[in-house]
């Protein structure tokens, strides 16, 4: 607030100048909000435009003042777009100051972990009412003609309504980038740990499992077996179909499309999903451990197999668990 008063004597002076005490009153004396106001202001806002919305929800006393007062001051190009809560008492030239310095509601957004792109675009279009296409050009633009998956950090950010699409996404994706760049002395590519760190936030929700998954798909890489990772065929439907049934069928494991690695050995050619943090601190660490299989356990986990004998047994005894399950229904 220091940096205030040497103006706010200056606009008192020029008030009394102007319009005399009435005008500094109007100015410098708090008003009372009636209750807690929440003001929108939108971007590109003149200031008069802003006055009057300040003056009609009872904020300020005169919005003409307002916009007089912003223009004095120098701040009339300054004034930040928002919402803005007012529950307390306030003069005139402290909402101004609020006004310049951004002091306006902070919303925030979740991305979840495991969402593509284009569910995540949806996503942030739905919470925060810009339409998705805005987003899909803000990515696009940021991108360069970069594939889109898998480029976002899936965290919750705070951001100032309404909604930049090209500040929210930039900095998404300079969270994800600042946190590889931490992880890859582990590995020798970013690209090539988004795609492991994908496959891993699809096959397993546990985080004790993380590692173990990752350390399934480096091992058999390292051996040139084929990973046959279904979510990658699911991937895969979906990216050439433009949808999945959700039921995944022996001839889809058949069907040739790039992100398929029962069909095509190594990583398929782009993330098939957005991971999460710990899905790409577990591909840049996996587990020190020789295991090549896993197979659902029927309790929401994996068991772990590093011969393909030991793995068809933990196969036959998931199938029992299924059987069993379908018996009881």
């Amino acid at each position: 607030m220091t940096g205030w008063r040497p103006w706010l004597a200056a606009l008192l002076l020029g008030a009394c100048i102007t319009g005399g005490a009435w005008a500094a009153w109007q100015v410098a004396a708090p008003l009372a909000p009636p209750g807690r106001v929440d003001v929108a202001v939108p971007r590109g806002a003149s200031g008069r435009e802003i006055g009057a919305i300040l003056e009609r929800a009872g904020v300020i006393r005169s919005g003409r003042l307002f916009a007089w007062a912003a223009r004095l001051s120098g701040a009339a190009g300054a004034l930040q777009s928002g919402d803005y809560r007012f529950d307390a008492p306030a003069s005139m030239l402290e909402v101004l100051r609020r006004m310049e310095s951004g002091d306006a509601i902070l919303h925030r957004v979740t991305i979840p972990e495991g969402l593509r792109t284009d569910e995540a675009l949806r996503l942030l279009a739905e919470r925060t009412g810009v339409p998705e296409e805005k987003w899909r050009a803000a990515l696009a633009a940021l991108l360069h003609g970069r594939d889109p998956e898998g480029v976002l950090l899936p965290e919750t950010y705070a951001y100032r309504r309404p909604a930049r699409p090209r500040v929210l996404l930039a900095r998404m994706m300079r969270a994800q980038e600042a946190l590889i760049a931490r992880l890859l002395p582990a590995w020798t590519d970013a690209d090539g740990l988004r795609v492991v760190a994908s496959i891993v936030e699809k096959e397993t929700r546990l985080p004790a499992e993380r590692p173990l998954v990752a350390a399934v798909i480096r091992n058999r890489l390292e051996k040139r077996i084929p990973l046959q990772m279904d979510p990658t065929v699911i991937y895969g439907l979906w990216r050439v179909d433009g949808r999945f049934s959700g039921n995944l069928h022996k001839r889809d494991l058949r069907r040739d499309t790039p992100w398929n690695t029962y069909v095509h050995p190594g990583l398929p050619p782009t993330p098939i999903c957005n991971p999460g943090r710990a899905s790409l601190e577990a591909a840049a660490h996996p587990a020190d451990v020789d295991y090549l299989y896993f197979v659902a356990d029927g309790s929401g986990g994996h068991v772990f197999a590093s011969t393909l004998a030991e793995h068809e047994r933990n196969v036959r005894a998931w199938v029992r668990i299924e059987r069993q399950r379908a018996h009881e229904r």
